[in-house]
């Protein structure tokens, strides 16, 4: 994911000087870890005047991820919220607090999850209703799901929740899978803690759907509903629904470090690397 400015267009909806969010592998495109780089108009969108380039740099791997996840997969309908309860894990991530704020600006109530209690203060931040350390031992887990379970009630959803966004799985799932109600889904979007077998009967008796969460390959086969669900994030980013959060801004030299930052779990939010710092940009930085 990049975002910056257009220096030369061969389309006629875009010009130069336009600042402009893009997914630079979609149809041919380079990579955008790099000072210049050639895209398909197809992959590029306009950014709303408001927000700072840096705002909207890593919008669409969390952003559409989560986006697909909620209504494509999941049926929820922007803006509406259909009385849907969300679960995700992860919380405290990148797609995990982009769920958490289209969720909300969908209408739908939302239950985090984070990996430890230090991070419950950011899924909080974003909006979520409630929120709950699921840890990394089954004692912790066990508490987890009973809580979530819990909150469920408290929210009117007694059998459980709708819709999980599951950006972790390892250990964790089959307590995933006991909080989901009978006939609710998984989007499975990621396993930042590995792949563990499962017991399929848990799967059974709830007739719960399980459903991997690949946005691009939709995209890519559904062109004119990913550019519809594009458009309807950036009508909550320009109406304030959604804020995009910067955790950190790296500069280019040394890249290396945002790496290392995932390769510990130390990420929280997005992470940025910057190239050439946009007006305004410093600001951003000092409050980080």
């Amino acid at each position: 994911d990049i975002s910056g400015v257009v220096l030369e267009s061969n389309s006629p909806s875009f010009q130069k000087g336009d600042r402009v969010m893009a997914i630079t592998t979609d149809h041919g495109g380079t990579g955008g870890l790099a000072e210049f780089c050639s895209i398909g108009e197809a992959s590029v969108w306009k950014v709303p005047a408001s927000l700072h380039l840096s705002q909207v740099a890593n919008l669409g791997r969390n952003f559409f991820a989560s986006y697909h996840s909620l209504k494509t997969i999941g049926g929820i309908t922007a803006g509406k919220g259909d009385g849907k309860l969300v679960l995700v894990d992860g919380a405290s991530g990148g797609v995990g607090m982009a769920t958490i704020e289209l969720a909300k600006a969908m209408g739908a109530e939302v239950i985090a999850g984070v990996s430890v209690e230090e991070k419950m203060s950011l899924p909080k931040s974003v909006g979520a209703d409630r929120v709950f350390c699921y840890g990394r031992d089954k004692e912790t887990q066990k508490a987890f799901k009973n809580n979530v379970r819990q909150a469920s009630k408290e929210l009117g959803h007694d059998h459980g929740v709708d819709v999980v966004v599951d950006v972790v799985q390892g250990d964790l799932f089959e307590t995933l899978v006991s909080c989901v109600k009978p006939l609710g889904t998984i989007c499975l979007v990621g396993f930042t803690a590995g792949q563990r077998p499962i017991r399929p009967g848990l799967l059974l008796v709830k007739e719960t759907k399980v459903v991997g969460s690949i946005w691009a390959r939709w995209a890519k086969e559904n062109p004119i509903l990913h550019r519809e669900n594009v458009e309807e994030m950036l009508q909550f980013l320009a109406d304030g629904s959604i804020q995009p959060r910067v955790n950190r801004v790296i500069s280019f030299v040394d890249y290396a470090d945002a790496f290392e930052l995932f390769e510990k779990n130390q990420g929280k939010g997005n992470t940025v690397i910057c190239i050439k710092e946009e007006q305004g940009e410093s600001a951003i930085r000092s409050r980080l």
